[in-house]
């Protein structure tokens, strides 16, 4: 976990986007209080994270941006990812760093499952920062604009 969290070649903004993306498709409580505050603090604008959380479209400037969260919205969402958009990822961010990417997606869905099944609490009865569906997990627009 340390490794993904810190070690990636895609640096703490493109992570933390892929980490709050996650969190947001599993509606993980703590996953996402902790971190929308690193991600807001490693750059990705507050628009954008406030989007995430309202499952609304994010209004993107940057194009790694857009690329990532769509390719950790359809990882989550389809459990694949197109071959165009694989191939733009591994253009931009080569082999590694899709591995890398494909790695964070995956560690931080098995935390936040990890949370919601042990009804991890929030710290200092914090209130929760996410609506829920009501059943299943949290559906997400594609990226504006896409990659």
């Amino acid at each position: 976990g340390e490794v993904l969290r810190f070690g990636t070649g895609l640096g703490p903004r493109l992570s933390e986007l892929a980490i709050i993306v996650t969190g947001r498709r599993w509606s993980a409580q703590v996953e996402w209080f902790v971190h929308a505050r690193i991600a807001a603090d490693a750059g990705l604008e507050a628009t954008v994270i406030e989007a995430i959380r309202d499952g609304r479209a994010p209004p993107f400037t940057a194009p790694d941006d857009a690329l990532v969260y769509e390719y950790a919205r359809l990882l989550l969402q389809e459990g694949d990812v197109t071959p165009a958009l694989h191939a733009r990822a591994v253009a931009q961010f080569g082999v590694r760093g899709v591995v890398e990417l494909t790695a964070l997606v995956g560690y931080y869905s098995m935390v936040a499952m990890t949370l919601n099944a042990h009804e991890v609490p929030l710290p200092g009865d914090a209130p929760d920062p996410l609506t829920r569906p009501k059943r299943g997990l949290f559906t997400l627009p594609p990226a504006d604009p896409p990659p």
